[in-house]
């Protein structure tokens, strides 16, 4: 799912960003705003204009950088996964007590989320006897509860696994193509937990 926005933000700690988008299609490339720390005028050097710019755009790469690395995902977008383009710098504002310069930005990044209703594949890394947990990109911890795996039974043994009448199985390193029943957010981890089913047609291990 494509998401694009185009408010532009100051670089500060406190800024928070509204995202108005609008659903164009895949992948999930996202065009956001950021909050950041104010950029220094020591940063930004007194050289000539070229070289002030160039300095510039690498010093808004790296606190970008360091602001997907720290942040790992959001609520709204999910995972962070890459900065792609640095799209414009607008006009900096020199901060009164601190000297800092804001410049506000727009920048395009990819983002990983999960959406309720949305068709996957994930992989299979445990197996329990009442159900299975996926990693899907990021997203380690996808439950696909025995409940919502129809005509597939638990057979234990050393390496257990989920079989049905036609010897269909899902055990430890299975593709499995699933549905999202639902996803929850967990702030302490900033990462997501999602609950997914095979109750739909053509969804289950993949050959």
């Amino acid at each position: 799912m494509t998401y694009k926005a185009y408010q532009n933000f100051s670089l500060t700690q406190s800024s928070s960003a509204r995202l108005r988008t609008r659903d164009i299609g895949s992948p999930k490339l996202l065009k956001l705003p950021f909050p950041l720390q104010g950029l220094s005028l020591s940063k930004v050097g007194k050289s000539n204009h070229v070289s002030q710019r160039l300095m510039l755009q690498k010093s808004i790469v790296v606190q970008l950088l360091d602001e997907f690395a720290s942040r790992k995902a959001t609520k709204d977008l999910g995972y962070l996964l890459a900065l792609t383009t640095l799209e414009t710098i607008g006009e900096g504002r020199v901060r009164e007590h601190t000297g800092d310069v804001l410049f506000p930005v727009v920048f395009s990044g990819i983002t990983f989320k999960l959406f309720r209703g949305e068709i996957a594949e994930g992989v299979v890394h445990k197996v329990l006897k009442h159900g299975v947990f996926l990693s899907c990109g990021p997203v380690e911890n996808i439950y696909l509860s025995k409940l919502k795996m129809p005509d597939y039974d638990y057979v234990p043994g050393e390496n257990p696994v989920f079989m049905n009448s036609k010897m269909s199985k899902i055990e430890k390193g299975s593709t499995v193509r699933f549905i999202v029943i639902g996803t929850k957010w967990l702030e302490s981890e900033r990462e997501f937990q999602a609950l997914v089913g095979l109750h739909a047609d053509y969804l289950g291990p993949v050959s």
